[in-house]
């Protein structure tokens, strides 16, 4: 007798497609979600987390789940930090009008006194009191090393910048276009940042002065206030400032 074969029927186990299906739905849900919320503040997104969350952590899938609690919409709260630091500045400037004026005058006044007019000035722009040192005075050429005259100017407009709460102050230094290459300086950026820092430094030797409330910054030849087309423009862009700024409770 010819026996006939008898083809074994093999059963998959398909029970992994569930939770794949789920966290499919999932993700799909999530992309929609993100999507239609074009601003999401922290509020909001926290319980989008919260929300995931559970649904990954061992929650009710969303396939067997029917719905889940949405993210309820409503006004978005006014800063109050901004509010209370504008209520702040609207009080400093009413308790010091004149405080960046008074600084120039006394700055001016050194001027005048010493002859310095072809060294420094003076200046009140949007962002504060300027004051310019012309570097061929303060400095050798190529060097960051405060010269005499330099120190002495350093030493007076430091005595100037005394005020409560302390001022922001933010020193740069700055360079003309002739390339800058020697054994201490590889290029006009180093020079003039060097420069900045070295003027910053003798600020600083007054102990009256809060050091937190200083930076430097050096721009190379990059932001020249004439252009380079002359000797006496390039010695104009041969420079370091000063720049007074409000004090850093009303910049934050």
């Amino acid at each position: 007798m010819r026996r006939k074969k008898q083809n074994k029927e093999t059963k998959i186990d398909e029970s992994w497609l569930l939770p794949y299906a789920d966290m499919l739905t999932l993700l799909l849900a999530l992309f929609i979600i993100l999507f239609a919320l074009s601003e999401l503040d922290t509020k909001r997104f926290k319980e989008l987390s919260h929300i995931f969350q559970n649904e990954f952590s061992g929650g009710q899938g969303i396939i067997e789940d029917g719905e889940r609690p949405v993210p309820k919409e409503g006004p978005i709260e006014p800063n109050k930090d901004e509010k209370e630091q504008e209520e702040h500045k609207e009080k400093y400037m009413e308790d010091n009008p004149d405080q960046l004026e008074a600084i120039q005058t006394q700055v001016d006044s050194y001027i005048a006194a010493n002859h310095l007019t072809d060294v420094l000035h003076t200046k009140l722009t949007g962002d504060g009191l300027l004051i310019t040192i012309k570097t061929d005075v303060t400095f050798d050429t190529a060097s960051a090393t405060v010269k005499p005259e330099g120190v002495e100017i350093a030493k007076e407009v430091a005595a100037m910048l005394h005020t409560d709460p302390p001022l922001e102050i933010v020193v740069s230094g700055h360079a003309d276009d002739r390339p800058m290459y020697n054994e201490e300086f590889a290029s006009n950026w180093e020079l003039s940042a060097m420069r900045a820092i070295q003027f910053m430094n003798l600020l600083l030797k007054d102990t009256k002065l809060d050091p937190s409330s200083f930076s430097a910054k050096g721009y190379g030849e990059y932001r020249p206030i004439v252009p380079n087309t002359s000797e006496e423009n390039r010695a104009r862009n041969r420079r370091v400032e000063v720049l007074v700024e409000p004090n850093k409770e009303l910049a934050n």
